[in-house]
């Protein structure tokens, strides 16, 4: 069957901005399995240019596809859009098929189906099984109910989702479909040919407010000896200079981790890697974070989200400021830059709790903060809590962790967020970080921090405009409940859980064959939101 694969243009300031792209993980981790699985598989990603929604859709219609997939990172914001180009191709050729997947769709399949009638499929939870069973029943022209994971609408157009699919319990089972792109034009880090990888997926912690614990519903990790061995093949058949980790918390497991450091070490290519963890990892593995550097991590992203003990405690962070404090401390002692998320709204703020919070961030001393708004989904217990707090963005598309979308009673909008803006330029401009941008005695740190200032300072001046400019916001807007629907918290697991099952893998990459899925056709969400 002809498949074509396609990533929206995403609207989201992040996106627009850098000059440098990073490939689609979760489409490139379905297309593997389908490769795989006989069928003649194309990727079309839009965000180069970005593509105009016309070109998207002529280019996906060439050769006549059988089948379309639509799926994002980002996949609430990117929703419009998919929407959007579906709606396009079904009026150009109706009989194509059409599959959807991510995280919003997941949840939110019942919305979806019953509002419009472009999408014929969707996909809930990981997708590299699902899709190919799905595939393969409408080729045989068999039932698609037989299909677990999947919703659609019945004979009386009525949204109907079949039993949730089996999380997929060995992750070396499937390949990411490396061979759908040219690895010249995807790039991170000022210019380095970069690809996304995972090397678990979910996460043991209970944040509440997170919106991807519950896709991927438990902890699970790949084999750290061919995940290392794949990285090694990236980079010597493809060039690739970073590798950008999606995971939630790729350091749960200590022993699994050391192994994959070990593994990488050996294999003595050299790959940086950046990505996110816990600080609690961090200070757990104060012993081995030699090791860290050595194998290529420059970078980790520490989702603090917050400092206040109050607030961490209300959205079940699990963390400490200590250990937050102490894991900055001990990145820098080995040569790793610290990026310090902090989240604005999880409570109703004013204006000593934010000089508060930017004392703290001070104190902290990140190398890069990433300020951000809290963005409440509907499958997460947070939006319960704040279920009756009222919506002042109601474009979805803004809904992308860097727009205000809830509203505060101790401060206006404008109040927020030039309070929010203030405390990045502060924080990022303060001397001890301007000396460590102009003078850091490691190349290849001076090059990190220059380039991410540099982008940084692009998007806070498209920030400040878009608020000023061209950001719609309502004052009396519905309330969140409204908004989106019932909290959907009981629902938060999109899939079943299989335990893992240890087996020594033996993988080759294409055009050989190869071990690996990883599946991002979400959300997400962190790389990018939920």
């Amino acid at each position: 069957m002809k498949i074509v694969l396609i990533n929206p243009p995403h609207t989201a300031i992040g996106s627009r901005v850098p000059d440098d792209h990073l490939p689609p993980l979760g489409l490139l981790a379905i297309g593997g399995p389908l490769i795989d699985a006989g069928h003649e598989v194309r990727l079309v990603d839009a965000e180069f240019g970005p593509m105009s929604l016309d070109s998207v859709v002529r280019d996906a219609l060439e050769g006549l596809p059988d089948f379309v997939l639509i799926g994002h990172s980002g996949s609430t914001s990117a929703h419009p859009t998919a929407l959007l180009i579906a709606g396009m191709i079904k009026q150009r050729e109706p009989s194509t098929i059409i599959i959807y997947g991510g995280v919003f769709p997941t949840y939110h399949w019942r919305d979806v189906l019953a509002e419009t009638d472009v999408f014929d499929f969707i996909v809930r939870g990981e997708g590299e099984a699902t899709v190919v069973a799905l595939v393969e029943a409408l080729e045989m022209h068999q039932p698609p109910a037989s299909v677990a994971g999947i919703a659609f609408r019945d004979e009386l157009r009525r949204p109907f989702a079949t039993q949730a699919a089996m999380t997929i319990a060995d992750l070396d089972a499937y390949r990411v479909g490396w061979e759908l792109i040219d690895h010249g034009r995807y790039s991170y880090w000022g210019g380095k040919r970069a690809v996304v990888m995972q090397f678990s997926r979910g996460c043991p912690h209970l944040c509440n407010y997170c919106g991807q614990r519950g896709f991927w519903n438990r902890w699970r990790h790949r084999n750290p000896v061919e995940f290392a061995r794949e990285i090694a093949w990236l980079h010597r058949e493809h060039g690739v200079e970073l590798v950008n980790l999606a995971d939630e918390n790729p350091t749960v497991s200590k022993k699994a981790w050391r192994a994959f450091l070990d593994a990488l070490i050996a294999e003595n290519v050299p790959v940086l890697i950046v990505g996110s963890t816990r600080a609690d990892d961090i200070v757990r593995d104060a012993d081995i974070l030699h090791l860290y550097r050595k194998a290529g991590v420059i970078r980790w992203l520490l989702g603090m989200e917050n400092t206040d003990e109050r607030t961490l405690q209300l959205i079940r962070k699990g963390g400490s400021t200590s250990s937050d404090r102490e894991a900055i401390r001990l990145l820098r002692q080995h040569g790793i830059l610290s990026m310090a998320t902090w989240v604005a709204g999880f409570e109703d703020e004013g204006f000593r709790d934010l000089w508060r919070g930017f004392r703290q961030l001070i104190a902290y001393d990140p190398d890069q903060i990433q300020a951000l708004y809290v963005t409440p989904h509907r499958w997460t217990p947070f939006f319960r809590i704040a279920r009756d707090r009222r919506v002042i963005q109601q474009d979805a598309r803004l809904w992308d962790y860097k727009h205000q979308v809830l509203h505060m009673t101790r401060l206006k909008p404008w109040m927020l967020f030039f309070s929010v803006k203030l405390i990045e330029l502060a924080v990022q401009s303060r001397p001890k970080a301007l000396a460590r941008i102009l003078f850091h005695p490691d190349p290849e740190q001076r090059h990190s921090m220059r380039w991410y200032t540099q982008m940084g300072r692009r998007v806070w001046f498209r920030e400040v405009w878009g608020f000023l400019v061209r950001d719609i916001r309502v004052k009396d807007g519905p309330t969140l409940a409204e908004f989106w629907g019932a909290p959907q918290d009981a629902e938060e697991e999109s899939m079943a859980f299989r335990r893992p099952v240890r087996k020594p893998a033996a993988p080759v990459w294409p055009g050989v064959s190869l071990a690996g899925s990883r599946d991002r056709s979400n959300g997400s969400c962190r790389s990018g939101p939920s």
